[in-house]
């Protein structure tokens, strides 16, 4: 499997250098001798100390692990790596513009290819270090994946000051096979991994990356540092398509995977102390002990500009509601002091800051600080600041498992990372709002109006298109009536004058997108004479400043009369890179300029869309003030939703505006909204997350008559989950996870029902009562060539034909998926699944390490 050719590449047992006299391989010749590396090294082309000589890779010995190669013999070493069974191939140098031939051939050859234009990779644990890096990191917990090599090199540099060890280092250079998704399984999957660290320069495939992410950071920190291009917009038209640069992409991207993006190296290692030495916090009030005011108002300080909480003293009567800022003057003083703060149940965490004093020897601080939190067991945490602290100091605190920086600030930083990364920990779990019984959108009336427009060759759907299309959504508008000339304008607002209502007046052109830069935008008109005056003036206008522009003619609207209402923006734009991109913020005409929105990958559900929100300052308006009662919130979110569904089901549209998006207690409303389509086919983004895949849904009758609705799990299924496990008898769950079950958390829930569509599906049987009767699912590895299985019926439901029915759905899916084998183990006493499996052509072989099982294997047919 390519997993495990991958796994025995990035730790070798054994290697072999391709390194003729000369070749960009022999500066590694010498790193390679000098760490201690116990594997059998073999050489190819001179004879160096400590190396094997072979003539050629065809007369290896044995298979190795790793070959590594100059890009001039590269193509011929690959085929001949995979002619000898080798795992994987090292090429250290070379033009970017080699991948695409090299990584072919690595395809055909069977092996995996680390680069060309790699710095190599280090096993620290392995004492190997085939790299040029000149700093060689020890042994740790910190993984690190880069694509620069001169990023990597500076942070195993800055590393190396700081003594900070590494499980593994891989830079991937022009990454023709083994990419950023790879890497990240890999160390996701490594035990001796407790966080990743990301150096990225781009993303070439967004759903591989995603998905491999969003595995990896379920598991572990992922810590992403990634210079930042603001100005790099993506060549937008609208409010959308503006506020949607390359960034905000990304950190949408980084946001709904669920890992934590940097700004600079001291961030990054800042965040990684606190992350790869400690648990997930409960909570984030923090309390400061030092030896010095001023060092901890410093620190104070810092936490208060990074939107952090001091604690507040909760357990002495006398000193309750109080800040957490404690001078101390010993090393006595610091151990009572934490003692006494990490029982208090106001506090979450403890900082201790030092200064060097000669009445508080650093050493002798150190120590009682670290007896202090191991006394207190590993409820809370115990970070350490000390400033100008030597090596020993440093290194007490890390055999004790306790952060530790240069400075309070720095400290600081750590902390507020560790609370960022178990927020997000909180989102991926979370377990989204039922959604209700809301019809879904008539796709093919939504597709029809694109396709009509486009057969048309135009870029924009017309107010009436667009107004046709947010109804299908269900996104509430205020709808525009289009006249051809001002006469038509004015008998299409006599009904709304005559009732006292104003109207506001636009211009309709496929040229003009921002209305209001030509003064295409009238409001509050009251009579006829206004309305006659302000489009005899915008035509004017336009005329002189858009001469060539092509007008459709004027759109009447009533004004919304929403006089509390908040102005906001609810669009989509695509980026070159992850596909359609949702924004949400305070709308209007300087949307983009006020900077105060946040983007979202799509799809969306309510939970996701509310949490979008709550990232903006324009939410906090949202709630009551003064005499303004509360927006109403979920019809905000059920909008957001709506235009992500848009995203998701028309790739044909480039960019989608509402702005502004009234909100008020009574709802929303679109009071203007414009479509942007993309003609070129090429040009069309699928989005990077793959969606609910409702197609896979269907009726499934059995014998006997009873009949089930089967579809794709939904993560809102959790609590239906939940109760079909409490029908399940502990015997069949015993059978189902090989070990007693007496509780379900939920965690363990989310993990069942929260799926990546991607590399895994799960198929749910809901009988006539609406309530579960069976779940089967299946997950791809990482290659996506192979898939493990699980089924579970509720124990009232077997003898029906349901585990057949489904057992046989889930194979349709794995070929539909290009999937090539199945497998699973089943307790050899499963009698009843080890039949199911020989009647649906299963091979079942026994466990080689466990005689109690039975591993059983389905070869899958392509389509």
């Amino acid at each position: 499997m390519a997993t495990d050719r991958l796994k025995r590449m990035l730790e070798p047992g054994s290697l072999a250098v391709v390194a003729p006299p000369g070749a960009a391989t022999g500066p590694l010749l010498e790193a390679l001798a000098a760490e201690g590396y116990g594997g059998r090294r073999f050489i190819i082309g001179r004879s160096v100390p400590g190396f094997e000589l072979v003539v050629a890779l065809d007369d290896l010995p044995e298979p190795v692990d790793l070959v590594i190669a100059p890009v001039d013999s590269a193509a011929e070493t690959i085929a001949a790596a995979g002619r000898r069974g080798c795992a994987g191939v090292l090429v250290v140098n070379g033009d970017r513009r080699d991948a695409p031939v090299l990584a072919e051939g690595a395809r055909k050859a069977g092996v995996r290819l680390l680069g060309p234009d790699s710095m190599g990779l280090v096993a620290p644990r392995l004492h190997l270090n085939a790299s040029f890096a000149p700093f060689v990191p020890g042994a740790g917990s910190l993984a690190l994946v880069a694509q620069s090599n001169s990023i990597a090199a500076g942070i195993l540099a800055w590393a190396a000051r700081r003594e900070v060890g590494f499980s593994g280092v891989v830079t991937l250079g022009a990454a023709a096979d083994v990419d950023l998704a790879d890497a990240l399984d890999h160390f996701g999957q490594d035990g001796r991994t407790r966080a990743i660290l990301l150096a990225l320069d781009e993303v070439e495939d967004a759903a591989r990356f995603l998905s491999s992410a969003r595995a990896a950071a379920r598991l572990k920190p992922v810590l992403v540092l990634k210079a930042w291009q603001p100005s790099i917009r993506n060549g937008g038209l609208t409010h959308a398509g503006l506020i949607v640069t390359s960034d905000r992409a990304h950190d949408a991207a980084f946001h709904r995977a669920g890992l934590l993006r940097v700004n600079d190296l001291d961030e990054l290692f800042a965040a990684a102390e606190t992350l790869g030495r400690s648990r997930q916090l409960v909570g984030g009030r923090l309390a400061i002990v030092s030896n010095g005011a001023g060092l901890a108002a410093l620190a104070a300080g810092r936490l208060r500009q990074l939107g952090g909480r001091l604690a507040l003293r909760g357990t002495d009567a006398a000193e309750a509601g109080q800040e957490a800022i404690v001078e101390v003057a010993t090393a006595q003083d610091y151990a009572k002091t934490i003692t006494a703060l990490l029982a208090d149940g106001g506090v979450d965490a403890v900082l201790a800051v030092h200064a060097p004093h000669r009445l508080a020897a650093a050493e002798a601080c150190a120590e009682a600080v670290v007896t202090a939190a191991q006394e207190a067991g590993r409820g809370k945490l115990v970070l350490a600041a000390w400033i100008g602290g030597d090596e020993a100091v440093g290194a007490r605190f890390a055999a004790a498992g306790l952060p530790s920086f240069a400075t309070g600030a720095e400290a600081v930083v750590g902390f507020q990372h560790l609370l960022r990364h178990a927020r997000l920990q909180t989102e991926l779990m979370a377990t989204p709002p039922a959604a209700g019984e809301v019809p879904p959108p008539d796709l093919a009336q939504a597709r029809a109006i694109v396709a009509r427009a486009l057969a048309e060759e135009r870029d924009w759907l017309d107010a009436g298109e667009v107004s046709a299309l947010l109804a299908i959504y269900g996104v509430p508008e205020l709808k525009p009536v289009l006249a051809t000339d001002v006469e038509a304008a004015l008998v299409v607002a006599r009904p709304f004058l005559s009732s006292g209502r104003p109207v506001a007046l636009k211009i309709v052109s496929p040229d003009i997108v921002h209305k209001s830069d030509v003064g295409g935008v009238a409001l509050d008109l009251a009579t006829e004479a206004a309305i006659r005056e302000a489009a005899q003036r915008m035509l004017a206008r336009v005329a002189q400043e858009r001469p060539g522009a092509r007008i459709t003619g004027l759109a009447v609207q009533p004004m919304a009369q929403r006089a509390k209402a908040r102005e906001l923006i609810v669009g989509f734009a695509t980026d070159p890179c992850f596909g359609p991109v949702v924004v949400f913020g305070r709308g209007g005409t300087a949307a983009e300029l006020i900077d105060d929105s946040h983007a979202a990958l799509p799809p969306l559900d309510l939970g996701l869309a509310e949490r979008l929100i709550a990232r903006t300052r324009v939410s906090r308006v949202l709630a009551a003030y003064r005499d303004v009662p509360a927006a109403k919130l979920e019809a905000v979110a059920a909008a957001i939703v709506a235009v992500g569904q848009m995203a998701v089901d028309l790739p044909e549209i480039r960019e989608l505006d509402l702005n502004p998006l009234l909100a008020d207690e009574t709802g929303v409303i679109a009071v203007d909204a414009r479509i942007m389509l993309e003609r070129r086919p090429e040009q069309r983004r699928r989005p990077a997350i793959r969606p609910y895949p409702a197609a896979w849904a269907r009726a499934m009758a059995l014998r006997g008559g009873r009949t089930f609705d089967v579809r794709p799990i939904r993560p809102d299924d959790e609590g239906a989950i939940a109760e079909m496990l409490k029908k399940v008898t502990p015997e069949d769950l015993r059978l189902r996870f090989f070990a007693p079950v007496k509780a379900f958390s939920h965690a363990f829930l989310a993990h069942l029902t929260q799926l990546d569509y991607a590399r895994a599906m799960a198929f749910v049987a809901l009988d006539e009562a609406g309530e579960v009767a069976g779940v089967v699912r299946l997950h791809a590895d990482i290659a996506h060539e192979e898939a493990e299985y699980a089924i579970l019926l509720r124990s009232d439901m077997k003898g029906l034909g349901l585990g057949w029915s489904l057992m046989t759905l889930i194979i349709d899916w794995a070929r539909a998926e290009g999937l090539k084998v199945i497998r699973s183990q089943v307790l050899a006493e499963n009698t009843r699944m080890l039949a199911l499996c020989r009647q649906l052509g299963f091979d079942i072989a026994n466990d080689p390490d466990d005689t109690a099982i039975r591993v059983v294997t389905l070869p899958v047919e392509p389509v």
